[in-house]
């Protein structure tokens, strides 16, 4: 078979992907989890007598543990399939695949299994987000 015709069939047999539906349902996901996050900090401005800088920080930790918590019993990765950049590209996404990476390795054990793995996929954006804070910070610096 020559080139040509594999990608003819290649062509025919790949299914057709809906962008402007994709676009769509992770612009809303989006905005629920914005929305979520809105009426979580509402409750703990409401319920207890935080500042808002710590019920910001208190919103953060319970989407982060959710965000865990879907991962670990096995649902967030369809939910992530499902819902696109709205549900990966928040905080949520970034506990996801933390958390993703270590599940992946629990079986070799603590040491070399979880704790060498768990940052394999977030990794980079750890270390060129501090690298990139580092020279913002330092551009500024020199900048007066």
């Amino acid at each position: 078979m020559n080139l040509k015709k594999y990608q003819e069939i290649c062509k025919e047999n790949t299914p057709k992907e809906n962008i402007f539906k994709k676009t769509i349902i992770s612009f809303i996901v989006g905005g629920l989890i914005g929305l979520i996050g809105q009426l979580l900090i509402k409750v703990y401005l409401s319920f207890n007598s935080f500042s808002y800088t710590d019920a910001c920080n208190l919103m953060m930790i319970t989407l982060i543990f959710f965000s865990c918590f879907f991962t670990a019993l096995g649902f967030f990765d369809d939910l992530v399939t499902k819902c696109g950049a709205g549900l990966f590209l928040p905080i949520t996404g970034f506990a996801h695949a933390t958390v993703s990476s270590a599940m992946e390795y629990r079986k070799e054990g603590l040491v070399f299994g979880i704790g060498s793995n768990i940052f394999k996929m977030s990794g980079s954006v750890i270390l060129y987000g501090v690298v990139s804070s580092y020279i913002c910070a330092l551009i500024k610096y020199l900048g007066g």
